[in-house]
């Protein structure tokens, strides 16, 4: 087993969750679901890498074919976005505004995502459903006020998110984009969870996205306006973070919104994210 990677997962009707191999899946649930009915208690328990080592010596229960992909942290308590994190993107609106003070935030709520290879759903009530590839940090230690020196140590895991969009509806009111970035299953995280070990993992990381193999968004972590450290710091401000708890941190230039004329998300359409030593997260698109 090289990278462990830590899935939430349905089989015949039935939550799971274990390690995904490239001979299948390793059902762990079973032999831990007493002590942590799902990973979300895990990572409060600060547990993954035992259950990492428990998988190490079994063979896989399932093929990846016979699961059903969930979100990794099933009911996070926060899903916390960071909006328009990149220079270039802050440049995309052209309102000739600098690099903003505070970071811009806004909330998802778990319904509004899908897991790996599910399709990311279209509402009949309106088609501008955009993709915004992003790496997704999921919180180990809880804290309020956390310094930026110390962010790192309370991360457990990094995952992938394509924070789906309904544009038209961010713009129904001034100063609110929820609205927009809340249809169920208009957005996915997955296709799992890797344990965060070295601050190399998001220091080094760059995050693409591609549509029907067309590379649309491509940037590196360390262009962030706000890095992921701050955002830890600046959020942990204002809401004590708990385990579990997600901090999705921003995406590249590059949305399909921002193409004359703009290329927006249609069924058939096949979207990755993609980040090194994550992995790549894919959706198909189905209309409602």
């Amino acid at each position: 087993m090289n990278t462990p990677k830590l899935v939430s997962f349905r089989v015949d009707g039935q939550d799971h969750y274990g390690l995904i191999t490239d001979d299948g899946v390793i059902d762990l649930s079973s032999d831990f679901g007493g002590r942590f009915p799902t990973l979300r208690e895990a990572i409060a328990a600060g547990a993954l890498e035992e259950l990492v080592e428990a998988g190490k010596s079994r063979t896989p229960t399932w093929s990846e074919d016979a699961v059903t992909y969930g979100i990794p942290v099933p009911n996070p308590a926060r899903i916390i976005c960071v909006g328009v994190n990149f220079p270039d993107r802050n440049a995309e609106y052209k309102d000739g505004s600098s690099q903003p003070k505070h970071m811009s935030l806004f909330p998802r709520f778990p319904s509004s995502f899908t897991g790996h290879n599910c399709p990311l759903i279209r509402p009949p009530e309106n088609h501008t459903l955009d993709y915004e590839g992003e790496v997704v940090v999921v919180i180990g230690k809880g804290g309020r006020r956390i310094k930026a020196e110390d962010a790192y140590d309370h991360i457990a895991a990094l995952t992938l998110c394509n924070e789906g969009t309904i544009r038209d509806w961010v713009r129904h009111a001034k100063f609110n984009v929820t609205q927009g970035k809340n249809w169920d299953k208009s957005g996915a995280i997955g296709p799992w969870m890797v344990p965060f070990t070295d601050p190399a993992q998001l220091d080094d990381a760059k995050i693409m996205t591609r549509v029907n193999g067309e590379l649309r968004q491509e940037d590196e972590l360390k262009n962030m306006m706000f890095p992921i450290r701050e955002e830890i710091a600046y959020i942990s401000t204002f809401t004590t973070l708990e385990p579990g708890d997600i901090i999705i941190t921003g995406t590249p230039t590059g949305a399909g919104a921002r193409f004359d004329p703009p290329k927006y998300l249609k069924p058939g359409d096949v979207v990755e994210v993609e980040c090194p030593g994550i992995g790549i997260l894919r959706n198909t698109v189905e209309d409602e």
